[in-house]
């Protein structure tokens, strides 16, 4: 940094020193202070005196808080962009959706569902209205996109220097096995167990939850629905229904960091991404306690829950190995899926076709398809989350995909819009590039033709149009989660073979936890359209 300081890799070589010297102090403090932090926390927290003072302190901030977003609402966003207040009119109907459909109205605790929503907020608040904060995550994401970018020395090893032909077989899925080796080679080192436990001890004492819904909820973060649950095997038989739920819902309403990764490759915006998969977290234990309420005392301790060992694996080529070795099965699932799928997609799309034709519904107008269903069954829920009218149907259609398909299909064409979008902004600069030009070719003039643009200068047509900016980062989040038809069988396989006396619970709740970790990732994307104004 004394040699060259300012410009890009000294910030990063600052970041990283300041984040391993914390590190190794806090190692340190804990390892000279450990035992002594332990009787005053026990002492704080798990006696009379301490539980009610650790309550008045929830309340105190709890009543604060309320304050503060009530006055920065109206303050902010009333005032200035009252529009946004629709996306908080979803958020009230979908919490009182899930009130009234919930197992148990009566026993639902508010805690949870207050600093769940709390903490979205707050986080919603750092990236979405806060210049630092927005830069902070696009400097995260755009290191993020750098890194899986490593992945291309591989593929272009393997396949070929034309690997690229085949975008998504040798471009895509080799960023899930590179992602895949890191998190091993984390895990081995200490890296992952030190975050996760930190986040998942503080969700329970924001949330109230227990130690084991919060630890899964927080390894959901980083790893998927089958993934996840690994960090809290040895208790999954003795979890009651409504942890069972919570442990559900967090693999629904989240995604992986492997394939989050892989959606980054198609455009779809890294630090959007980032956060959603932050925010879900939290949003899950949210919905799954308003849904499915706690009635039971778990049986689990802390100190037992939070006891988290390095993986098998002697050294760390070994651990690498292992990560590639795993990543197999994540990657043959994620490709005999889309073929599954969108193959699927497409016979049912003929047959309704040839339906839709019975009854006049064939081109140039609109045809019987299911995106065509979807955009009309989801168009509320699409204006709830307060997305721009104009594009309702479109974000509808992707809801629908993403439920009934899979995410992966939905942030497919999602990425098409954006593309859209970019090529749009490039044809139109055409026009203010050839300003000197005397031959005056491009005038940059496009319409509309049943939803699709073309170009009136050059033989381009963009298929589906384009989206709003603040339409595609709603759906970013929106779409950020495994909460679809398909996953339900991955996680009946997954929590039946890691709890096989548990498999009758877990069929009870399964579909209901489906439900709430959609919801889950309505209610961010509803966080993300209240606070969102444009580009900082």
């Amino acid at each position: 940094m004394y040699f060259r300081f300012g410009d890009e890799g000294s910030v990063r070589l600052l970041v990283v020193t300041i984040l391993v010297v914390a590190g190794l102090s806090v190692n340190r403090l804990l390892g000279i202070y450990g035992n002594k932090i332990s009787i005053f926390w026990h002492q704080l927290f798990n006696t009379k005196l301490g539980a009610k003072i650790s309550k008045n302190i929830n309340v105190v901030l709890a009543i604060g808080l309320s304050i503060f977003v009530l006055v920065y609402v109206i303050v902010e966003i009333a005032l200035k962009t009252p529009r946004n207040l629709i996306s908080a009119g979803g958020l009230a109907a979908l919490i009182l959706l899930f009130y009234i459909t919930s197992v148990n109205p009566a026993k639902v605790k508010w805690r949870p569902v207050f600093w769940g929503l709390m903490l979205q907020f707050l986080f919603a608040l750092i990236i979405l209205r806060s210049q630092g904060g927005y830069d902070m995550f696009e400097w995260i994401g755009n290191r993020f996109q750098e890194f899986i970018k490593y992945s291309d020395k591989g593929a272009e090893f393997v396949f070929g220097a034309n690997y690229t032909d085949h975008f998504f077989a040798f471009a895509v899925l080799p960023v899930i096995v590179f992602f895949s080796t890191s998190v091993y080679v984390l895990y081995y080192l200490g890296v992952m167990q030190y975050i996760i436990r930190n986040i998942a001890r503080f969700l329970a004492y924001a949330l109230g939850t227990s130690p084991t819904e919060s630890l899964n909820a927080a390894g959901n973060i980083f790893l998927g629905q089958s993934e996840a649950p690994l960090l809290i095997r040895p208790f999954l038989s003795r979890l009651t229904k409504s942890e069972l739920h919570a442990v559900c819902t967090g693999g629904f309403a989240t995604i992986a960091g492997s394939v989050m990764a892989a959606y980054i490759l198609y455009g779809i915006p890294a630090n959007h991404l980032l956060s959603a998969s932050v925010m879900s977290a939290p949003a899950a234990l949210a919905m799954s306690k308003l849904f499915y309420p706690e009635t039971e005392q778990t049986k689990i301790t802390p100190s037992d829950v939070y006891k988290m060992s390095k993986g098998p694996e002697r050294n760390i080529i070994e651990a690498a190995s292992s990560g590639a070795s795993q990543s197999i099965k994540l990657v043959a699932n994620v490709a005999v899926n889309l073929i599954a799928f969108v193959s699927l997609l497409e016979f049912v799309n003929a047959t309704l076709k040839w339906f839709g034709t019975r009854v006049g519904m064939e081109k140039p107008d609109d045809e019987l398809t299911f995106q065509f269903i979807c955009s009309y069954v989801f168009w509320p829920l699409a204006f709830l989350m307060g997305v721009d009218t104009i594009d309702c149907r479109k974000v509808a259609e992707l809801v629908g995909i993403k439920t009934f398909i899979n995410e992966f299909v939905a942030y497919t064409a999602l990425s098409t819009y954006i593309k859209n979008a970019q090529n749009l902004s490039w044809y139109e600069g055409l026009a203010h590039n050839s300003t000197n030009d005397t031959s005056g070719v491009f005038n940059a003039t496009w319409r509309y033709v049943n939803g699709d643009i073309v170009y009136d200068d050059l033989n381009i047509t963009l298929i589906g149009g384009v989206l709003s900016e603040r339409t595609v980062v709603i759906s970013t989040y929106a779409l950020c989660g495994f909460s679809n038809i398909s996953s339900i069988g991955i996680m009946l396989g997954a929590l039946g073979a890691m709890a096989p006396s548990r498999k009758s619970d877990l069929s009870l709740v399964v579909v209901r936890a489906m439900i709430a970790g959609n919801v889950a990732c309505f209610m961010t994307a509803c966080i993300a359209g209240l606070l969102y104004e444009g580009e900082l």
